[in-house]
């Protein structure tokens, strides 16, 4: 299988692209393709949009390419999201895209253009602490369709999300179908009064409501300077109970290395 990485939103490092080349090399079973593209910089982005767009839709488009796998998130992916799944060429719909965080834009514009996409371990989660195990999974999802690498509570279709991003794609053309849909949030570095401001916006939504429920995967939340009364599963369990929309559990997702994959 031959895996091209590319970067939408922020340059991957490339201590992490040495890393996960040589732990896919080791596996034998794949053949990992980074673009140049994953290590170019023009401020914040890995490159300007019109590069970074070109270069996800040239893996898009290259019969000899399997997989495209999202480098890394931090912030820029939604900046070229509908342009890349615009007028897909032949073949764009038969391979798989993996990654999480901001990639989350891509994956819901690509999966309402009929593309195969997945929450799941990014290369540059490799740095993290058992970064190897993260990577090793996505891999395990990708190459083989590994079973023990998604997450295992679902109970029927569904899509996974960080919490910002599901807010900020509410309301926009790439607005998920999350009709008869398990919705798995996460979050990172948001204190308990933004993930209860989220939860509002996104309960709120009546496209939201028709989902089947929602689980919460692992919230990573910073010190707010007063307690804010709750924690950020009592602060779903509120906003769930108010909106009618069920609350289904624990997620086994998150921004650490024990992410799991939840296909689309």
């Amino acid at each position: 299988m031959r895996i091209a990485v590319v970067a939408p939103s922020c340059p991957l490092k490339r201590e992490a692209a040495e890393a996960v080349l040589a732990l896919a090399g080791a596996r034998g079973d794949c053949e990992l393709l980074i673009h140049p593209q994953c290590f170019s910089s023009d401020g914040h982005f890995a490159g300007p949009d019109a590069e970074r767009l070109a270069a996800l839709r040239e893996v898009m488009a290259d019969p000899a390419v399997d997989a495209v796998w999202f480098a890394r998130g931090g912030y820029g992916s939604n900046r070229i999201a509908e342009a890349a799944a615009a007028e897909l060429p032949m073949g764009t719909r038969d391979k798989l895209y993996l990654g999480y965080s901001d990639g989350g834009f891509l994956l819901a514009a690509l999966h309402k253009a009929g593309c195969r996409v997945a929450h799941g371990p990014m290369p540059q989660d490799i740095a993290r602490e058992g970064g190897g195990a993260a990577v090793g999974r996505a891999l395990d999802w990708l190459v083989r369709g590994d079973p023990a690498a998604i997450e295992g509570g679902l109970g029927g279709p569904a899509f996974a999300f960080n919490l910002t991003v599901l807010s900020c794609l509410l309301g926009t053309a790439l607005k998920p179908d999350f009709s008869g849909r398990e919705l798995l949030v996460e979050e990172l570095d948001e204190q308990h009064y933004r993930i209860d401001r989220l939860m509002f916006h996104v309960t709120g939504s009546a496209a939201a409501r028709r989902c089947r429920g929602i689980r919460l995967g692992r919230c990573q939340v910073p010190e707010n300077d007063r307690p804010f009364g709750s924690d950020e599963e009592g602060i779903v369990r509120d906003w769930c109970a108010r909106s009618g929309i069920p609350y289904l559990g624990r997620a086994d997702i998150g921004h650490d290395a024990g992410n799991k994959v939840v296909p689309f």
